[in-house]
């Protein structure tokens, strides 16, 4: 109690504790005409209007727990006990027998100079002692169930409490170990460190030799940074720099500091470049930062063109080499320049790294490399005295010479780079609105679809195909006419340009470029089904009509391989189709090829290594009742001309778009009988397997 105006009565510390031993030290039996387990317990700062008669409320916020409170006894000369404004609350004894348990959380420990308070007699069935056992017998510390106008909270206490003890710190004041790093000798208290460090709880807490010792030695630590984290151990803070930000990730990741591990993470991240990321990348994964070490990869990854200019690329190990050369996700054009950057490594340290060259050539896509630039690394001097670096040359010889045995020579060699394969672009059809014009681009190494074009108008059933680096659009309907009008995208200079329309409408038609030109294959003029076909010259910017099918076919599936054009399936106004037709552009003739196995319309038509592959569709008009959608894929070889079944899809669809990507084949979007779909599915031929991919 501090001294308030004239009209108040002054208490000293003597009267105070005198009053609490009358009203408290009662036994710990209440009276025969007191309420059971009526005790008053006083929460700090808390002002319960009740009489000490009822139950009172309590609060785990208490500064001070009181049981069976003695009498004053003096303290030493030179001791001060001051006043500090809030009178420590009283809590109740506990009936004989009954368990108490003691929160640990709520521990509080006794300022430094207060002596400890004996009461004058031993009627006391429990006395207070510093022993966490006599504590854990009589104090309990349990959640206040009072009224929320009762209950007191100190929105400052924590701030309050942790300055205080940085004081403390800062004096060496009530510190009880000593950390020594090299020559460095850092106080602290155990409790603060602790309660941050899950390291020094385990330390302190456990039946280790260190909970014991006055100080402790710790090996392995800056000892610089060490004190910054004490520090932070008080304060919550601490300065963030790039000379001392690799010590102090190391310290904190030792002294499982989560928190300043993120932080320093997150600060090295913003602070990655084509010079540094291979060393952070490295040194994240030393420490076990998964996240830093994830992020200075993708880094690496994304600028590796950049990268190979820095002088880390050149004084990486061996190991580190070799994990770049056999990442899919390395950003590079071609795979030319994988190879030239390899060789610059290599000459960086002849004599030493010479020797394991023909390891790290494995790894280099020699397949896909263009075959003049292949044909020159053979008169390379790094490669041409080795006989197993000129064996994986000639591998990569026979792939081009021999591109009828191609599926024979698969391999990962064989299997391009994410970067290096394109992109896959899906454009327009139907949706919830009834026509989308939005056009969407696939990018693989990022397993990330992104919008980046809207077509002029609406078109449904449309035909694409990509000419000199360009998407052309070709006929379709806008909801109310067929169009014959031709579009075509520049995704380079994002810009859109008109051309020739075609001779005749057409929706449900198929588009491909053989050998140059571009073909318009059947389809429906808003009349009657086509088997008509038209040619775009490029060169002489003109449409032009070549031979026509043998059968009319619209939703047909039209498809490039072995310098022929397929028509595969479709609908004839009667029925959905199994026959195949191909068109040799030499002789300007369509002939028969084998029927499929199921009838398709609206089929979605690929090639891949010699193959050709029928994928979904619909086995009959959608007006019929008996019409199934299918999930069967189809795939003809034309050098036996026979169809065979592969795994089908996870889902059924019609009308869905099927494009080569790399060495796998897209499914993307259709009609699975009710919706319109965004599921995206990729098959891989080599293992004969379908995985779903980004929608």
């Amino acid at each position: 109690f501090g001294s308030g105006s004239s009209s108040r009565k002054e208490f000293d510390v003597k009267q105070i504790l005198r009053i609490r031993w009358r009203w408290f030290g009662h036994p710990a039996v209440p009276p025969p005409h007191s309420p059971s387990g009526g005790a008053a317990v006083g929460a700090t700062g808390n002002s319960c209007p009740r009489s000490f008669s009822q139950p009172e409320c309590r609060s785990s916020t208490a500064a001070l727990s009181w049981v069976s409170p003695p009498p004053l006894r003096r303290s030493r000369p030179g001791t001060s006990m001051e006043p500090s404004g809030e009178v420590p609350a009283p809590q109740p004894v506990p009936e004989r027998g009954a368990q108490v348990g003691f929160d640990e959380e709520a521990a509080v420990a006794a300022p430094s100079g207060i002596e400890e308070i004996h009461p004058e007699t031993d009627s006391s069935s429990c006395r207070t002692s510093n022993s966490s056992a006599t504590l854990s017998s009589c104090v309990s510390l349990e959640p206040c169930a009072c009224p929320e106008e009762c209950m007191f909270t100190a929105l400052s206490h924590a701030d309050v409490t942790f300055r205080k003890m940085e004081g403390y710190l800062r004096s060496r004041q009530l510190c009880d170990v000593i950390l020594v790093a090299g020559e460095r000798r850092i106080p602290a208290h155990r409790l603060v460190l602790s309660s941050v460090s899950d390291y020094f709880a385990a330390m302190f807490t456990s039946d280790v030799r260190e909970a014991k010792q006055d100080e402790v030695k710790m090996e392995g630590v800056d000892p610089d940074a060490l004190w910054v984290l004490v520090q932070y151990a008080y304060t919550g803070r601490l300065e963030l720099r790039e000379d001392t930000i690799e010590s102090l990730l190391s310290a904190s990741c030792l002294l499982q500091l989560s928190s300043v591990v993120q932080a320093c993470c997150s600060f090295l991240m913003k602070q990655l470049h084509p010079s540094n990321c291979l060393g952070i990348r490295s040194y994240a994964d030393a420490q076990g930062c998964r996240d830093l070490q994830r992020a200075a990869h993708a880094y690496t990854m994304e600028h590796f063109l950049d990268v190979v200019g820095s002088q880390e690329f050149l004084l990486l190990p061996v190991e580190e080499m070799e994990r770049l050369l056999l990442s899919d996700d390395v950003n590079v054009p071609e795979e030319e320049t994988m190879v030239t950057s390899l060789l610059t490594w290599v000459s960086h340290d002849a004599p030493a790294r010479e020797s394991h060259l023909p390891l790290l050539l494995a790894h280099i896509r020699l397949p896909l490399l263009q075959p003049q630039f292949l044909a020159d690394l053979e008169c390379n001097p790094l490669l041409r005295n080795s006989m197993d670096c000129q064996r994986l040359l000639m591998e990569g010889m026979k792939y081009h010479l021999l591109p009828q045995h191609r599926p024979s020579l698969q391999s990962p060699r064989t299997r391009p780079r994410k970067a290096t394969v394109g992109a896959m672009f899906a454009v327009g059809g139907m949706d919830a609105t009834k026509g989308a014009t939005s056009i969407e681009q696939y990018c693989m190494r990022q397993d990330r679809w992104t919008q980046v074009a809207t077509m002029s108008g609406r078109r449904l059933q449309f035909g694409v195909a990509v000419l000199d680096g360009r998407l052309y659009v070709v006929g379709g309907r806008d909801g109310l006419k067929t169009l014959n009008t031709v579009e075509c995208y520049n995704p380079h200079s994002k810009t859109w340009s008109v051309l020739p329309p075609m001779s005749t409408h057409r929706h449900g038609l198929g588009v491909a470029v053989l050998e140059g030109p571009m073909y318009a294959v059947g389809g429906h003029d808003g009349w009657s089904y086509l088997s008509t076909v038209e040619r775009w010259d490029p060169q002489a910017r003109q449409w032009s009509f070549v031979a026509s099918m043998a059968t009319p076919r619209s939703t047909v599936g039209v498809a490039v391989l072995n310098s022929k054009l397929y028509a595969v399936g479709g609908r004839d106004g009667s029925s959905c189709l199994r026959s195949v037709e191909c068109f040799d552009p030499h002789t300007n003739r369509w002939n028969s090829c084998a029927p499929m196995a199921k009838r398709r319309g609206g089929v979605g038509v690929a090639t891949w290594h010699g193959f050709l592959y029928a994928i979904g569709g619909h086995d009959a008009p959608a007006s019929s009742l008996s019409s199934r959608l299918s999930d069967c894929v189809e795939r003809y070889d034309p050098q036996t001309d026979v169809w065979t079944a592969v795994a089908p899809m996870s889902i059924s669809r019609d009308a869905v778009g099927v494009c080569l990507l790399g060495d796998r084949l897209f499914a993307v979007g259709g009609y699975d009988g009710q919706v319109y779909l965004s599921i995206v599915e990729a098959y891989d031929p080599q293992t004969n397997e379908w995985t779903q991919v980004c929608t």
